[in-house]
């Protein structure tokens, strides 16, 4: 059998920011593994974002926020950072037009909490336990803020048509189907990043032919991978765009939709 490497979008795919990961998405990625496959986290998350929960996925190597940054193995291979004048510029423009900014970095996330609360997204709270001590308050660190990626949090009466225009010069936009887990997050990464140019990455540096890559996702950050692999599954509470650009649509993460899919591959 030829072997593959497979790359899994998190959020929605492997994980649910309340229920964790599903034994059975572990359990498949794990024969998956064990089959001499390769398993690649691929999620817009920051790597300070990656929990526990996904740590103990036995993934080949992980690329975070949307491709900004790449590991293999444990070891940080690339990350790409915004200057901290831009960080600081960005976070001062989504203020201005009403929306709440959210920095997220490859060793911490920056947001202050009286202003990122479960008002403003109901999980809030729950991302502030899961970081531990890789959250840092925006206050206080304005001019030492090392960040990938922003996701901005979209409020009744702000103007994020003119935010993101102020922000064009350094930032491409992610935007969410409004009835999608992040319906209300506009995604802004470093211009020219995004999954499938660190997909892209992997495959040059590990010598993976393209024929072998393989993904599984469920949003609109996943658009780019999809368009680029060979092969593309979707999960069954995918996002309508993912869905008609997919090979396959397994079932969702909770009704064995990893296992599902790995199995219909040929790969368990």
């Amino acid at each position: 059998m030829d072997k593959k490497a497979v790359f899994f979008d998190a959020d929605g795919t492997v994980c649910d920011i309340e229920k964790g990961v599903p034994d059975s998405a572990l359990e498949a990625i794990t024969r998956l593994v064990n089959n001499g496959h390769q398993a690649w986290l691929c999620t817009g998350r920051s790597r300070a974002f990656v929990p526990g929960c996904l740590e103990q996925i036995p993934f080949t190597g992980m690329i975070t926020a949307c491709g900004a940054t790449i590991e293999k193995d444990g070891k940080r291979l690339y990350n790409n950072e915004m200057p901290v004048e831009v960080a600081r510029f960005s976070t001062e423009t989504l203020r201005k037009y009403g929306l709440v900014p959210v920095m997220e970095g490859a060793d911490y996330m920056y947001y202050d909490k009286d202003e990122y609360t479960t008002e403003v997204n109901w999980y809030a709270d729950l991302i502030t336990e899961a970081l531990g001590d890789k959250w840092k308050p925006i206050r206080g660190n304005e001019d030492d803020m090392h960040i990938n990626k922003i996701s901005a949090k979209m409020q009744e009466g702000c103007d994020d048509e003119a935010a993101c225009r102020e922000l064009s010069a350094w930032y491409d936009v992610i935007r969410h189907e409004n009835n999608a887990f992040v319906g209300t997050t506009i995604e802004l990464v470093p211009k020219g990043c995004n999954k499938a140019v660190g997909i892209a990455a992997v495959c040059r540096c590990f010598d993976i032919p393209w024929e072998s890559t393989v993904v599984f996702g469920d949003s609109n950050n996943d658009l780019s991978m999809f368009e680029y692999a060979c092969t593309k599954v979707a999960m069954g509470n995918g996002s309508k765009k993912i869905r008609e650009l997919a090979d396959y649509v397994t079932t969702d993460m909770f009704h064995y939709g990893i296992r599902n899919g790995l199995t219909k591959l040929g790969l368990i």
